[in-house]
């Protein structure tokens, strides 16, 4: 396929937004354990670190647990390699950018590392919508889906 056609493809398909957010939530759903995870460790025990290394620790766990999320749900269609693989290969950009946009907002929102109930359901929306143009156009060009 060449460039022209990927600049041009349907961005009002209705199945493939379906589809892309489906697989953008399972995505969210593994990042936040590991982000949100890690950010809490470092609020309620008071440890003491910089808030970039506690953003940089959390978008790091992030990404692991997302990873480890989506190869167990792909080991039930392929073997647990398999699984793995295409978990890294399909998702690393998507989890990346969702990470990014989830600390970012949080630094912005709080100036720190801090979850509340009121900023948690915003790093959540920020990190669903930053990879979800980005799903979309994987299986609207590629027909490729990590689930």
């Amino acid at each position: 396929m060449n460039l022209l056609n990927h600049l041009n493809i349907n961005w009002q398909c209705k199945h493939t937004w379906k589809r892309a957010s489906y697989n953008t939530l399972w995505c969210l759903i593994g990042c936040s354990i590991g982000d949100f995870g890690t950010i809490a460790f470092f609020q309620f025990t008071n440890a003491s670190a910089p808030v970039t290394i506690i953003m940089l620790l959390a978008i790091f766990n992030g990404l692991v647990t997302s990873i480890l999320l989506e190869t167990i749900i792909l080991s039930r269609q392929m073997n647990l390699t398999s699984a793995f693989q295409v978990a890294i290969k399909m998702s690393l950009i998507s989890m990346i950018s969702m990470e990014i946009a989830m600390n970012l907002t949080d630094v912005l929102l709080t100036g720190g590392a801090m979850l509340t109930l009121g900023i948690i359901p915003i790093m959540l929306l920020a990190g669903f919508i930053t990879p979800l143009p980005y799903n979309y156009y994987k299986l609207k060009v590629f027909n490729k889906a990590c689930h």
